[in-house]
């Protein structure tokens, strides 16, 4: 069970010129009890850096790679929360990005700069050397909104698939990825990833988990993002354009 402290204020917003307010909870991190009963590894891709987020428009006077570093900074922050940091394994080649996962307990695996792919490949093969044979997830790291208790919920219910999927909110990418047995997750991310992984074998799982599914990628999702709440990190670095 995940137990939930108090609340913190949230706003929507209105991109393109000023982000307009509007009062939305979301829960802080509170004490939490293992996740499953399987000792999952979690891939976190995070490419950071001047290159990310490039369909971003942030409002005036923020940074597009600060956003995208508080977007990451606030998924990985629940990731730790919700499993043991030491098993969430972030794949990336900024200092920055990787500054935040040690500060996290997490591990820092190096980006082979080759595509998301090759990144999720990556962090699947050190999870496969450091624990053979173990269970491994792939979650996106540019979640802000999501808590804990989403990622458990999701992981717990891919634990009773071989193979299995979330899809993203419009249904079409993929925003979870697991193989129990680890050495089958074969990473097939990029335009319509959802229905690639379904037809490699993994059950598809329409969870009702918004703040799993809403991955940042563009100013709408942005907006949906912030409609349902998101992080502190995310909040700081968009303060004073509300």
């Amino acid at each position: 069970m995940v137990k939930l402290g108090v609340g913190v204020e949230c706003a929507s917003s209105r991109l393109g010129g000023s982000v307009s307010s509007k009062r939305a909870t979301t829960a802080t991190i509170g004490a939490m009890s293992p996740p499953t009963t399987l000792p999952w590894r979690l891939v976190v891709p995070v490419k950071g850096g001047a290159g990310a987020k490039s369909r971003l428009h942030p409002p005036p006077g923020v940074d597009r790679e600060d956003l995208a570093l508080a977007l990451a900074t606030d998924c990985l922050t629940a990731c730790c929360a919700g499993m043991p940091p030491a098993h969430v394994l972030v794949v990336t080649s900024d200092p920055r990005a990787a500054a935040v996962a040690e500060g996290l307990g997490a591990v820092v695996v190096a980006d082979p700069g080759a595509g998301l792919n090759a990144a999720v490949a990556a962090g699947r093969d050190h999870a496969l050397r450091s624990s053979p044979g173990t269970p491994v997830a792939v979650l996106l790291g540019d979640l802000p909104a999501l808590r804990p208790v989403d990622l458990v919920t999701a992981l717990g219910a891919a634990a009773a698939h071989p193979m299995a999927l979330v899809p993203d909110a419009a249904g079409e990418g993929s925003t979870l990825l697991t193989a129990v047995d680890g050495a089958r997750l074969a990473p097939l991310f990029g335009t319509g990833s959802a229905a690639a992984h379904e037809a490699a074998g993994h059950v598809r799982l329409d969870l009702d988990l918004p703040r799993l599914r809403t991955d940042v990628d563009d100013d709408a999702a942005l907006r949906a993002a912030l409609a349902l709440g998101v992080g502190p990190a995310t909040l700081a670095v968009l303060a004073g354009t509300y």
